[in-house]
């Protein structure tokens, strides 16, 4: 496991933290969890408590009641055991197998260039520690859900065995704004575009190749924050080529990608370009233009963003035709708020993220002449399934105007709000009583589990909340340190009055 720092020395609840701590030691990007779920069913081995794991990968771990709380209805605690995996540039770190560095700065805590992972390993660590609880602990039984593929299409949920569980009651820890409860949530869904695009050998001479590079934007939740009309690097990077290409006579495109994850705004891409040799001051002039026009739309909110034209170097370069398609592509799909809704003030309704350029792999098709796919990815979300499929439905029709193909991946539902739940007054009671004020309760525009989670276990009351995360999905997230305690402190009030109900 490795030897334990003391980053968190200091912190409260030391179990928690100390979870989270061994947590960010084993690699766990989605789809690759064995190392977490091999430590999941030692974990409860060793305190000989009882486990399930389904085809899916999913594990629950039992706890039975204590504290005179053994004849209460058991009670579901869920978290996904995933994390998204994203880094800055020129960062050394392969999710694989490397630690996640931990840092700490006042009360907040971050990795070291990459993501934190805090979204949801903090809630796993305080569902591991609720296990750990002595005996003499006033607790309900305990169906721990350890989830797996959260944040790359919430498979683990749409695979889960619910035979495993009997809880009709569940608390989701997936939340990050600690003092808000939320009882609602976004569907959603992707589209896969696939665009073939015809190549031919650069010319030999006569044309300087060059590099248009858009970094260190904030990036974000692709969901959380789209609201927040933060930069997206594909557009700015496609939108700059374009006025290149349309300005600068000769231009040619070879290459352009960006992005990275489907719930991420997307923080860099880069456009590689041959121009004439004779009209590179020109084209310097046109990217300088552009290039402070960006600046001056995103101003302050876009603080560290970085568009920048350097020296490249090509082998091939897409023909006419190809360019076109793929630069009018990026332009006109759609990326951002669709539609706010009338209900919720202020609450995003429906939005949908570009989130991916990438190349794959060519296939040759002769000794002077190839083509390559470029495969780009959207995530749409929505509060409304017909609304949902109506943005889809534009992706769609945008991507075949411009020759391409496209797939739409399964949608998973939304979470439609209860304001009738039982556990939701429990909640909000004991939250109110820790923060001494009126909890905000809401929906997120953002997919969780309970969504799915409600389909498969009809009439299951649900509550989602958790501690203060910022930057999620980006190497900036970090955690308000002083928001785990009461956040704990609220997990263990909420149990111990529910452990009453026998």
């Amino acid at each position: 496991m490795g030897a334990a720092t003391n980053v968190m020395q200091g912190c409260e609840p030391a179990e928690v933290w100390s979870n989270f701590e061994r947590l960010s030691q084993l690699p766990r990007p989605s789809k690759h969890e064995a190392r977490v779920q091999e430590f999941l069913k030692d974990f409860a081995a060793q305190r000989k408590l009882k486990h399930s794991q389904d085809k899916a990968g999913n594990i629950v771990i039992f706890r039975p009641g204590s504290g005179g709380g053994g004849k209460a209805p058991p009670v579901i605690i869920q978290g996904h055991i995933d994390m998204v995996t994203e880094k800055d540039s020129g960062v050394e770190h392969d999710f694989f197998k490397d630690p996640i560095k931990l840092q700490r700065s006042g009360d907040w805590l971050q990795a070291t260039g990459t993501t934190l992972g805090a979204d949801n390993g903090l809630g796993v660590a305080a569902a591991l520690a609720l296990l750990s609880q002595p005996q003499s602990a006033k607790l309900p039984p305990l169906e721990c859900l350890f989830t797996v593929d959260e944040e790359t299409g919430l498979t683990g949920a749409f695979d889960l065995d619910a035979s495993m569980l009997t809880g009709r009651t569940m608390l989701n820890l997936d939340t990050e704004d600690w003092g808000e409860i939320f009882i609602g949530c976004a569907g959603g869904g992707d589209s896969e575009i696939s665009l073939t695009a015809a190549l031919e050998p650069a010319p030999a001479y006569g044309f300087n190749s060059f590099e248009v590079q858009v970094s260190k934007l904030m990036g974000g939740h692709s969901g959380l924050n789209i609201g927040e009309d933060r930069g997206n690097a594909i557009i700015i990077a496609a939108q700059v080529t374009d006025s290149l290409m349309t300005s600068v006579k000769g231009t040619r495109l070879a290459e352009i990608r960006g992005g990275d994850k489907r719930n991420a705004i997307p923080r860099e891409a880069c456009a590689t370009l041959l121009v004439p040799s004779q009209q590179t001051e020109e084209v310097r002039r046109v990217f300088d233009k552009c290039a402070a026009a960006f600046r001056d739309e995103f101003g302050s909110l876009e603080k560290d963003m970085s568009i920048t034209l350097n020296s490249g170097s090509a082998a091939m370069s897409m023909r006419d035709e190809s360019s076109v398609q793929l630069l009018n592509l990026l332009c006109t799909l759609p990326h951002g708020v669709v539609k706010y809704s009338h209900d919720v003030p202020g609450l995003v309704e429906t939005s949908t993220n570009l989130a991916s350029v990438k190349l794959q792999a060519p296939t040759h098709t002769g000794p002077l002449a190839a083509h390559v796919t470029y495969s780009i990815v959207c995530c749409t979300r929505s509060s409304l399934m017909p609304a949902l499929e109506n943005v889809r439905q534009r992706i769609a029709k945008t991507a075949r105007l411009c020759g391409a193909s496209i797939a739409l991946d399964k949608a998973y539902p939304g979470w439609k709000p209860c304001t009738t739940s039982k556990v939701l007054d429990l909640t909000k009671s004991v939250i109110g009583a820790i923060t001494g004020q009126q909890p905000k309760v809401g929906a997120i525009h953002a997919g969780l589990e309970c969504g799915i989670i409600g389909e498969k276990i009809p009439g299951i009351d649900m509550v989602s909340y958790g501690p203060t995360i910022k930057g999620a999905h980006s190497p900036q997230e970090r955690v308000l340190i002083s928001t785990v305690q009461p956040f704990w402190q609220a997990t263990v009030q909420i149990l111990q009055r529910l452990a009453d109900a026998s």
